[in-house]
This record gives C-alpha cells, structure tokens and sequence, in this order.
C-alpha cells in the first residue's frame, strides 16, 4: 500500500505524547488514524463527526493517555 505524509493539528498532549512514543507505536497510532480516517471517507460522514464519535466513545471508556500508552506496550 502505498503511503503519504499528512500533516495535522492535535492538542499538546497528544502530540507530546506522540513524540515521546517509540518507533514502534508511533507506527500503530498511525496505522489506527489511516484506518478511522479510511472508515471516514468511506461512510460519507463528515470527518468531525467521525473524530467528535471517537472521542466520545474513548472517553465514555474511560480511555487516557496512559492506558493508550500501556496498551501500545502490549505485545
């Protein structure tokens, strides 16, 4: 599959969070945004809606950045 760099706007946290992050999960972040932004297009849903879902769905999960953190770590 052939890949292009994107350049987009997050908050501080996350993009501290994402440049702390090792090689490997840096790669699997960017595999999860390609593949929610992929279902986006494809769904013909407006990608704020898309984002303003995911957000609310991690939340109401009570996803944070350390339990994404440890999950990335999990092998």
């Amino acid at each position: 599959m052939e890949t292009k760099t994107i350049t987009i706007r997050v908050n501080a946290e996350v993009a501290r969070f994402f440049e702390e992050a090792s090689e490997e999960q840096r790669r699997k972040l960017e595999v999860l945004l390609s593949l929610k932004l992929s279902d986006a297009t494809r769904t013909h849903r407006s990608l704020e809606d898309v984002m303003s879902e995911i957000s609310r769905n991690a939340q109401a999960r009570g996803l944070t950045p350390e339990i994404l953190e440890n999950l990335l770590n999990e092998e």
